[in-house]
């Protein structure tokens, strides 16, 4: 069974689809820093001074009363809250990996019909126009029927 299972696992397909997860993971944390900490700082800072992490509702007050001054000293607390900042840096942390991967795949398309089109090649022959055989695009003789042609 243990040879079935290394079989299985050390497939190509099984492999490439590890490393992506991995990879795929790696990247999503990326994308969570870059939001985070580069994209919606300066946004906030726009608005306001909103720190997006720190939007939240309060849907029922814990053990110490609010006012809360943020999602962390509310859950601390004890308080049923509605983090709606947090769901917004996760919508933006989306739109770019969505966008990251659609150029990936805009790629990797271009390279295929790069592939499967070969570029068009000059034609290297030509027909002879009296016996109909096939010769260079360079002869001004028929090598088969001694024929002149232009």
């Amino acid at each position: 069974m243990f040879e079935e299972f290394k079989k299985f696992a050390m497939r190509g397909n099984v492999v490439d689809m590890a490393v992506g997860i991995v990879i795929g993971g790696a990247f999503a944390l990326i994308v969570s820093s870059l939001v985070a900490d580069v994209i919606m700082p300066p946004i906030g800072m726009i608005l306001g001074n909103v720190d997006f992490a720190n939007l939240f509702t309060v849907l029922k007050e814990g053990s110490t009363p609010g006012p809360y001054a943020s999602v962390a000293e509310a859950k601390t607390a004890g308080a049923v809250t509605i983090n709606y900042g947090a769901f917004i840096n996760t919508i933006v942390s989306f739109i770019i990996v969505a966008f990251a991967i659609f150029l990936v795949v805009r790629g990797m398309n271009r390279m295929q019909e790069e592939e499967e089109a070969p570029a068009e090649e000059d034609p290297t022959t030509k027909e002879c126009p009296y016996c109909i055989s096939t010769i260079s695009i360079k002869a001004t003789k028929c090598p088969n029927c001694t024929s002149q042609v232009s």
